[in-house]
Order: C-alpha cells, then sequence, then structure tokens
C-alpha cells in the first residue's frame, strides 16, 4: 500500500519545466569561462598546472552559484533541492510569504511546522501548475487563518503571473 501512494504522490506531481536546460547553461557557462581562461593562459605561456587547478575551481564555483533550484509542488506541499537536502513546505499550513528584493527577487514561504523554501518567482511564472499548486495550498492557509503574514504578497504575485500569462497569449497569438 505504501509504495502505491508514493507512486501516485510522484504521478500527481509537478514541476520546474525549464530546470534540466537551467542546468545545461550552467554547465555550459562554467565550461566556457573554464575553456576561456585556459587558452588565454596556455596563449600567452603561462599555463602551469596549478593555474589550470585554479580556473577549474574557479569554474566550479561558478557552476556551484549558477545552479538552479529544482521546484516541485504536489497536493498541500512545495519543495526547492539544490545541492543540499530538499527543503518543503506545506502550503494548507502556510504561515507567511514574503517577497525579498535584492539582486534578485525571491518568494519565501514558512509553515506551521517549521518549514521554510525561498524560491525564484519567475519559476512560478514560467510553470502556471506550479503557481496554481502553491495558489490552492496558500488559499486554505488563509481560510484556516494560519497564514498571518503575505496575502498582499501572494495578490502582487497573482497580478504579476496573470499579467505575464496574458502577455504570453497575446505573443503566441500575434496581438502584441
Amino acid at each position: 500500500m505504501g509504495c502505491r501512494d508514493s507512486a501516485r504522490e510522484l504521478a500527481d506531481t509537478t514541476h520546474d519545466l525549464r530546470w534540466a536546460r537551467d542546468v545545461r547553461d550552467s554547465v555550459r557557462c562554467a565550461g566556457m569561462l573554464l575553456v576561456l581562461l585556459l587558452l588565454l593562459d596556455w596563449g600567452t605561456d603561462r599555463l602551469t598546472l596549478r593555474r589550470g587547478a585554479l580556473w577549474v575551481g574557479l569554474s566550479l564555483l561558478l557552476f556551484l552559484v549558477l545552479y538552479p533550484a529544482r521546484v516541485r509542488a504536489g497536493a498541500n506541499w512545495l519543495s526547492s533541492r539544490r545541492l543540499l537536502p530538499e527543503r518543503r513546505v506545506r502550503t494548507d499550513l502556510l504561515v507567511s510569504v514574503r517577497c525579498l528584493d535584492g539582486v534578485s527577487r525571491r518568494l519565501l514561504l514558512r509553515d506551521a511546522l517549521g518549514g521554510r523554501v525561498e524560491i525564484d518567482p519567475d519559476v512560478l511564472v514560467r510553470n502556471p501548475r506550479l503557481w496554481l499548486r502553491l495558489e490552492a495550498g496558500a488559499r486554505k492557509s488563509a481560510a484556516n487563518g494560519t497564514l498571518r503574514c503575505g496575502a498582499t504578497a501572494l495578490r502582487r504575485l497573482s497580478l504579476h503571473i496573470d499579467r505575464e500569462t496574458a502577455r504570453e497569449v497575446f505573443r503566441a497569438s500575434g496581438l502584441e
């Protein structure tokens, strides 16, 4: 019975459709930096084993910085996984939703069980099914009274996603 439940949960999950492409882009970017640095050193006859190792380390560091989070959602949960363990929140038990501005915008979700997930809001814009899962859970949280902070942030995010979706529909239909 447990295998059947986990198979049903896997079939009922949705994930970021651009994740694999973003990983490939991260590998390409780090690889291009490595090739460029090695060629530059080789062309100036300054390439040594030590400098080569330094350039490999620098490229690896760039890859780690650019590595995208893998965002998945199911019935009443949302998870994000980078290279470290997966972080998960119960969307039906959300306590707060905050938009963090900075170099890159982030959406910080916290639930009543202590779960905390930080994701890029553009992932939700690009993947409407992820947004629908999050929104359904957030509505349950608001109805239950657990969502104490973040209704305004969710409303703004919803408007942004609706705008971007409409823009994509117009672009696809040639009405832009």
